[in-house]
Protein backbone atom coordinates (compact mmCIF):
# COMPACT_ATOMS: atom_id res chain seq x y z
CA UNK A 1 0.00 0.00 0.00
CA UNK A 2 1.43 3.73 -0.66
CA UNK A 3 0.34 6.34 1.47
CA UNK A 4 0.67 9.91 -0.72
CA UNK A 5 1.22 12.99 0.38
CA UNK A 6 -1.66 15.48 -0.43
CA UNK A 7 0.38 18.55 -0.59
CA UNK A 8 3.08 17.60 -3.17
CA UNK A 9 2.06 13.68 -3.91
CA UNK A 10 5.11 12.36 -3.01
CA UNK A 11 4.62 8.24 -2.21
CA UNK A 12 5.71 6.52 1.28
CA UNK A 13 5.30 2.98 2.07
CA UNK A 14 4.38 3.91 5.60
CA UNK A 15 2.12 5.97 7.30
CA UNK A 16 5.03 7.11 9.52
CA UNK A 17 7.04 8.51 6.66
CA UNK A 18 3.94 9.99 5.52
CA UNK A 19 3.29 11.47 8.69
CA UNK A 20 6.88 13.14 9.10
CA UNK A 21 7.10 14.35 5.83
CA UNK A 22 4.04 16.65 6.53
CA UNK A 23 5.30 18.57 8.75
CA UNK A 24 7.47 19.93 6.15
CA UNK A 25 4.42 21.18 4.57
CA UNK A 26 3.17 22.93 7.94
CA UNK A 27 5.06 26.37 7.27
CA UNK A 28 4.96 26.60 3.48
CA UNK A 29 7.44 28.54 1.88
CA UNK A 30 8.65 29.00 -2.12
CA UNK A 31 11.82 27.02 -1.71
CA UNK A 32 11.23 23.23 -2.25
CA UNK A 33 13.77 20.35 -1.51
CA UNK A 34 14.13 18.75 -4.78
CA UNK A 35 15.01 15.42 -2.73
CA UNK A 36 11.95 15.28 -0.22
CA UNK A 37 10.00 18.30 -0.94
CA UNK A 38 10.19 19.96 2.76
CA UNK A 39 8.92 23.55 1.85
CA UNK A 40 11.42 26.78 3.45
CA UNK A 41 11.22 30.26 3.96
CA UNK A 42 14.53 31.15 2.71
CA UNK A 43 17.23 29.63 0.22
CA UNK A 44 19.22 29.59 3.69
CA UNK A 45 16.85 27.29 5.41
CA UNK A 46 16.87 24.90 2.48
CA UNK A 47 20.73 25.06 1.59
CA UNK A 48 20.81 23.92 5.40
CA UNK A 49 18.24 21.21 5.31
CA UNK A 50 20.00 19.15 2.01
CA UNK A 51 22.93 18.81 3.99
CA UNK A 52 20.37 16.04 5.57
CA UNK A 53 20.58 14.13 2.36
CA UNK A 54 24.36 14.55 1.35
CA UNK A 55 25.31 14.04 5.50
CA UNK A 56 28.12 16.84 5.28
CA UNK A 57 28.31 18.56 8.56
CA UNK A 58 30.43 21.66 7.89
CA UNK A 59 29.93 23.37 11.00
CA UNK A 60 31.76 21.98 14.43
CA UNK A 61 31.59 23.41 17.84
CA UNK A 62 34.45 23.52 20.47
CA UNK A 63 33.32 20.60 22.12
CA UNK A 64 33.47 18.49 18.54
CA UNK A 65 29.74 17.99 17.39
CA UNK A 66 28.90 18.77 14.41
CA UNK A 67 26.11 21.03 12.35
CA UNK A 68 24.71 22.15 9.13
CA UNK A 69 23.33 25.04 10.02
CA UNK A 70 24.80 27.82 11.36
CA UNK A 71 21.67 29.04 13.88
CA UNK A 72 21.64 25.29 14.77
CA UNK A 73 25.82 25.54 15.51
CA UNK A 74 25.20 29.49 17.11
CA UNK A 75 22.03 27.73 19.50
CA UNK A 76 24.16 24.64 20.51
CA UNK A 77 27.52 27.10 22.11
CA UNK A 78 24.61 28.29 24.53
CA UNK A 79 24.99 25.09 26.38
CA UNK A 80 28.72 25.78 26.77
CA UNK A 81 27.88 29.18 27.78
CA UNK A 82 24.79 29.05 30.24
CA UNK A 83 23.01 31.85 28.17
CA UNK A 84 19.22 31.88 28.54
CA UNK A 85 18.57 34.96 26.45
CA UNK A 86 14.26 34.53 25.87
CA UNK A 87 12.81 35.18 29.16
CA UNK A 88 9.09 33.88 30.45
CA UNK A 89 6.76 37.62 30.71
CA UNK A 90 4.79 35.20 32.80
CA UNK A 91 7.02 33.46 35.15
CA UNK A 92 10.43 35.18 34.56
CA UNK A 93 11.68 32.03 33.83
CA UNK A 94 14.60 31.84 30.92
CA UNK A 95 15.76 29.49 28.24
CA UNK A 96 18.17 28.75 25.43
CA UNK A 97 15.87 29.56 22.54
CA UNK A 98 12.98 30.88 21.36
CA UNK A 99 10.90 27.53 20.48
CA UNK A 100 12.01 26.31 24.20
CA UNK A 101 10.18 29.64 25.40
CA UNK A 102 7.25 29.35 23.37
CA UNK A 103 6.42 25.75 24.24
CA UNK A 104 6.98 27.00 27.64
CA UNK A 105 4.66 29.58 27.49
CA UNK A 106 1.79 26.87 26.85
CA UNK A 107 2.38 26.23 30.64
CA UNK A 108 0.72 29.35 31.41
CA UNK A 109 -2.12 29.02 28.88
CA UNK A 110 -2.95 25.46 29.29
CA UNK A 111 -3.98 25.76 25.57
CA UNK A 112 -3.79 22.69 23.49
CA UNK A 113 -5.39 22.40 20.42
CA UNK A 114 -3.87 19.34 18.43
CA UNK A 115 -5.65 16.48 19.41
CA UNK A 116 -5.14 12.87 18.98
CA UNK A 117 -8.26 11.23 17.13
CA UNK A 118 -7.70 8.15 18.67
CA UNK A 119 -7.24 8.68 22.75
CA UNK A 120 -8.21 12.43 22.74
CA UNK A 121 -4.49 13.31 23.96
CA UNK A 122 -4.31 17.50 22.96
CA UNK A 123 -0.83 19.06 22.23
CA UNK A 124 0.85 22.47 22.20
CA UNK A 125 2.09 21.21 18.76
CA UNK A 126 1.17 20.10 14.86
CA UNK A 127 4.51 18.17 15.17
CA UNK A 128 3.87 16.60 18.52
CA UNK A 129 0.78 15.24 17.50
CA UNK A 130 1.95 13.70 14.34
CA UNK A 131 4.56 12.43 16.62
CA UNK A 132 2.41 11.11 19.46
CA UNK A 133 0.33 9.08 16.36
CA UNK A 134 3.37 7.04 16.07
CA UNK A 135 2.09 5.35 19.47
CA UNK A 136 -1.03 4.11 18.08
CA UNK A 137 0.48 2.63 14.90
CA UNK A 138 3.66 1.29 16.94
CA UNK A 139 5.59 2.20 13.73
CA UNK A 140 9.16 3.45 14.80
CA UNK A 141 10.77 4.65 11.59
CA UNK A 142 14.04 6.57 13.21
CA UNK A 143 16.67 2.88 13.26
CA UNK A 144 19.86 2.59 15.22
CA UNK A 145 22.51 1.38 12.34
CA UNK A 146 24.50 -0.02 15.13
CA UNK A 147 21.89 -2.30 16.71
CA UNK A 148 18.75 -1.95 14.92
CA UNK A 149 16.63 -0.41 17.40
CA UNK A 150 13.74 1.52 16.65
CA UNK A 151 12.53 5.30 17.52
CA UNK A 152 9.60 7.40 17.01
CA UNK A 153 11.44 10.11 16.88
CA UNK A 154 15.07 11.46 15.66
CA UNK A 155 15.95 12.81 18.87
CA UNK A 156 15.48 9.92 20.35
CA UNK A 157 17.77 8.09 18.28
CA UNK A 158 20.16 10.47 18.48
CA UNK A 159 20.14 10.20 22.60
CA UNK A 160 20.11 6.22 22.01
CA UNK A 161 23.44 6.84 19.47
CA UNK A 162 25.48 8.01 22.72
CA UNK A 163 24.94 4.36 24.32
CA UNK A 164 27.44 3.18 21.59
CA UNK A 165 30.48 6.06 22.25
CA UNK A 166 32.04 6.52 25.23
CA UNK A 167 32.03 10.43 24.92
CA UNK A 168 30.40 12.80 27.58
CA UNK A 169 30.79 16.41 26.70
CA UNK A 170 28.18 17.81 29.56
CA UNK A 171 30.10 18.33 32.82
CA UNK A 172 28.50 19.38 35.97
CA UNK A 173 30.13 22.69 37.49
CA UNK A 174 28.97 21.28 40.88
CA UNK A 175 30.21 17.47 41.27
CA UNK A 176 32.25 17.44 38.26
CA UNK A 177 30.41 14.39 37.04
CA UNK A 178 29.50 14.12 33.41
CA UNK A 179 26.94 13.20 31.04
CA UNK A 180 26.60 11.78 27.40
CA UNK A 181 23.11 14.51 26.91
CA UNK A 182 22.03 17.34 28.41
CA UNK A 183 19.09 16.10 29.58
CA UNK A 184 20.79 14.20 32.27
CA UNK A 185 23.09 17.03 33.28
CA UNK A 186 20.37 19.45 33.95
CA UNK A 187 18.98 16.64 36.18
CA UNK A 188 21.83 16.44 38.21
CA UNK A 189 22.31 20.31 38.47
CA UNK A 190 18.83 20.37 40.18
CA UNK A 191 19.75 17.26 42.66
CA UNK A 192 22.12 20.61 44.05
CA UNK A 193 19.87 23.46 43.45
CA UNK A 194 16.81 21.75 44.95
CA UNK A 195 14.91 22.84 42.26
CA UNK A 196 11.39 21.60 40.87
CA UNK A 197 10.76 23.19 38.25
CA UNK A 198 7.50 20.63 36.46
CA UNK A 199 4.55 21.70 39.30
CA UNK A 200 1.69 19.31 39.08
CA UNK A 201 -1.63 21.42 38.91
CA UNK A 202 -4.11 19.40 41.16
CA UNK A 203 -1.73 18.97 44.05
CA UNK A 204 1.35 21.47 43.31
CA UNK A 205 4.00 18.43 43.82
CA UNK A 206 7.30 19.45 42.36
CA UNK A 207 9.52 17.17 40.20
CA UNK A 208 13.11 17.59 38.51
CA UNK A 209 11.76 16.00 35.38
CA UNK A 210 8.64 16.43 33.00
CA UNK A 211 8.44 12.35 32.60
CA UNK A 212 8.01 12.05 36.20
CA UNK A 213 5.34 14.55 36.10
CA UNK A 214 3.43 12.69 33.33
CA UNK A 215 3.42 10.36 35.33
CA UNK A 216 2.24 11.34 38.74
CA UNK A 217 -0.09 12.91 37.06
CA UNK A 218 -1.79 9.38 36.32
CA UNK A 219 -2.71 9.25 40.16
CA UNK A 220 -5.13 12.22 39.56
CA UNK A 221 -6.25 11.44 36.01
CA UNK A 222 -6.67 7.75 36.84
CA UNK A 223 -5.04 6.64 33.56
CA UNK A 224 -3.86 3.38 33.18
CA UNK A 225 -2.04 3.17 29.74
CA UNK A 226 0.00 0.13 30.60
CA UNK A 227 -2.38 -2.69 29.73
CA UNK A 228 -1.59 -6.56 30.49
CA UNK A 229 -2.48 -8.67 27.20
CA UNK A 230 -3.08 -11.83 29.30
CA UNK A 231 -5.94 -10.40 31.41
CA UNK A 232 -6.33 -6.54 30.77
CA UNK A 233 -5.45 -5.04 33.82
CA UNK A 234 -4.23 -1.74 33.34
CA UNK A 235 -1.16 0.07 35.18
CA UNK A 236 0.08 3.52 35.26
CA UNK A 237 3.40 2.81 35.25
CA UNK A 238 5.50 -0.32 32.48
CA UNK A 239 7.29 -1.40 35.85
CA UNK A 240 4.05 -2.45 37.34
CA UNK A 241 3.28 -3.81 34.52
CA UNK A 242 6.08 -6.22 34.31
CA UNK A 243 5.77 -7.00 37.60
CA UNK A 244 2.05 -7.79 37.49
CA UNK A 245 3.22 -10.07 34.47
CA UNK A 246 4.97 -12.55 36.39
CA UNK A 247 1.85 -13.44 38.26
CA UNK A 248 1.21 -15.12 34.50
CA UNK A 249 4.46 -16.17 33.50
CA UNK A 250 5.67 -17.53 37.12
CA UNK A 251 9.29 -15.57 36.67
CA UNK A 252 10.53 -15.22 40.36
CA UNK A 253 14.04 -13.01 39.50
CA UNK A 254 14.89 -12.30 42.78
CA UNK A 255 16.67 -14.99 44.95
CA UNK A 256 17.84 -14.95 48.46
CA UNK A 257 21.44 -16.09 48.65
CA UNK A 258 20.76 -17.32 52.41
CA UNK A 259 17.54 -19.91 51.21
CA UNK A 260 17.50 -20.25 47.80
CA UNK A 261 13.61 -18.64 48.05
CA UNK A 262 12.38 -16.70 45.45
CA UNK A 263 10.51 -13.69 45.13
CA UNK A 264 9.00 -11.55 41.53
CA UNK A 265 9.60 -8.31 43.74
CA UNK A 266 13.19 -7.01 44.98
CA UNK A 267 10.95 -5.30 47.89
CA UNK A 268 9.58 -8.96 48.91
CA UNK A 269 13.04 -10.26 48.78
CA UNK A 270 14.60 -7.54 51.32
CA UNK A 271 11.20 -7.94 53.62
CA UNK A 272 12.41 -11.64 53.82
CA UNK A 273 15.83 -11.34 54.46
CA UNK A 274 15.11 -9.56 57.64
CA UNK A 275 13.46 -12.96 58.71
CA UNK A 276 17.49 -14.49 58.23
CA UNK A 277 18.91 -11.16 59.71
CA UNK A 278 15.87 -11.53 63.19
CA UNK A 279 17.35 -15.14 63.44
CA UNK A 280 20.85 -14.12 63.67
CA UNK A 281 20.11 -11.77 66.44
CA UNK A 282 18.52 -14.65 68.23
CA UNK A 283 21.55 -16.82 67.51
CA UNK A 284 23.80 -14.40 68.57
CA UNK A 285 21.80 -13.25 71.74
CA UNK A 286 21.54 -17.18 72.72
CA UNK A 287 25.26 -17.84 72.17
CA UNK A 288 26.10 -15.06 74.59
CA UNK A 289 24.05 -16.26 77.08
CA UNK A 290 25.72 -19.67 76.88
CA UNK A 291 29.03 -18.40 77.38
CA UNK A 292 27.47 -16.13 80.38
CA UNK A 293 26.73 -19.23 82.02
CA UNK A 294 29.91 -21.26 81.40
Amino acid sequence: MLFICSKCGKGFTDSSHLLIHEQGHTEEGPFICPVCAKCFKSSEELVAHQHVHTGEIPLTCVCGKGFSCASHLTRHQLIHTNETPFSCSDCDKSFKSRSELLTHQHNHTEERPFTCSVCGKGFYRSSHLLTHQLVHTGEKPFTCPACGKGFTQSCNLQRHQLVHNDKRPFKCPDCEKRFKCKRDLLTCQRGHTGERPFTCSDCGKGFTQSSHLLRHQRVHTGERRFTCSDCGKGFTQSSHLLTHQRVHTGERPFTCSECGKRFTQSSHLLTHQRVHMRQQDVQSAVAGVNHTQD
